[in-house]
């Protein structure tokens, strides 16, 4: 029989930070996933992909070497001195992948990427990266962006960034995304530890209509991905972006691959080895960029817009 004495209850309430973590939790749960169907098309996409005319010779190699980095147990910090020549720069598969790997393995010039299948380190013979003295911001976008109602933030929509960046295109409703729930709780992790980042575009109405996100590895910044929902609205916060960069000490964003839309806005290729110097020199947390934590914006498109870039600082290694 139970006694009716019984010791005051104690009523156990979350802080606001512990109830805050529990919310971002929880939303990031929602929006982190996919459905089978989705699932079994980006496998079916990815497969297409790789057994494209331009890459099907290097497909055994790719299945190959997964295999025996698979019986190795994995890479967990993937370096030059280990890549495959076929398929091009593979550096292995991820073992034991975090937000602390990830982090280590930018600052050797490898990022973790995959449509299907085991998630792979890659890096590149060449990048494709700005200089932010030579950033091109055409004369139709500085107009709009001089009389535009949008307003660009930094980090305040990071899980809404970048799940619309994996979504379908409006242009194309079966466009195959790298961007998996791995990917977008890695980078979740490295946002909450203050080195990835993410740019927003709102329009009046204060709807997300653009933006884009990417990691801070010192003083280089590696942009993994970008949406529209608006004409232009990317461009102009990116625009926003790097003018924030280079006013802060950044040496160079990278875009890492040739895209014809980068190389308008003044992005060029530099050899790895050129890539992996300026990588060496620029690591490091320093006063002058690389700062850890959320980011905020300090000027307004319309500031951006009368931005002179050519003032901006140029660097290239020697």
């Amino acid at each position: 029989m139970m006694s009716h004495t019984t010791t005051p209850s104690v009523e156990m309430t979350a802080t606001p930070i512990e109830a805050q973590a529990s919310t971002v939790g929880a939303r990031r749960d929602a929006l982190f996933t996919e459905s089978w169907n989705t699932w079994a098309q980006r496998w079916v996409l990815g497969a297409a992909y790789a057994l494209m005319p331009s890459r099907v010779a290097a497909f055994p190699h790719l299945v190959v070497h997964t295999a025996a980095d698979a019986l190795r147990g994995g890479t967990r910090v993937p370096d030059r001195a280990h890549t495959k020549a076929a398929p091009d720069t593979f550096g292995g598969i991820c073992r034991n992948v975090s937000a602390e790997t990830v982090l280590a393995a930018g600052r050797n010039g490898f990022f973790a990427w995959c449509h299907c299948g085991p998630l792979k380190w890659w890096t590149r013979k060449q990048r494709m990266v700005l200089f932010y003295g030579e950033h091109h911001i055409g004369k139709r976008l500085r107009r709009d962006m001089k009389k535009s109602t949008y307003r660009v933030t930094f980090d305040q929509a990071f899980e809404d960034v970048i799940t619309a960046c994996a979504g379908h295109r409006s242009y194309n409703k079966h466009s195959l995304t790298w961007i998996t729930p791995q990917i977008m709780r890695l980078y979740a992790d490295l946002f909450d530890q203050g080195h990835a980042h993410s740019f927003e575009v709102w329009d009046a109405d204060g709807k997300l209509v653009g933006g884009g996100y990417g990691l801070s590895i010192g003083r280089i910044f590696v942009t993994e991905s970008q949406f529209s929902l608006a004409r232009d609205t990317s461009k102009m916060g990116f625009a926003v972006l790097n003018y924030h960069l280079a006013k802060w000490g950044y040496i160079l964003n990278d875009g890492k691959d040739f895209t014809p839309t980068i190389e308008a806005m003044g992005f060029r290729l530099i050899s790895g080895s050129e890539y992996d110097a300026i990588l060496k020199d620029n690591t490091a947390v320093g006063e002058m960029g690389g700062a850890v934590g959320r980011w905020k914006t300090e000027a307004d498109l319309a500031t951006v817009a009368g931005w002179d870039p050519k003032a901006a600082p140029q660097k290239t290694a020697a």
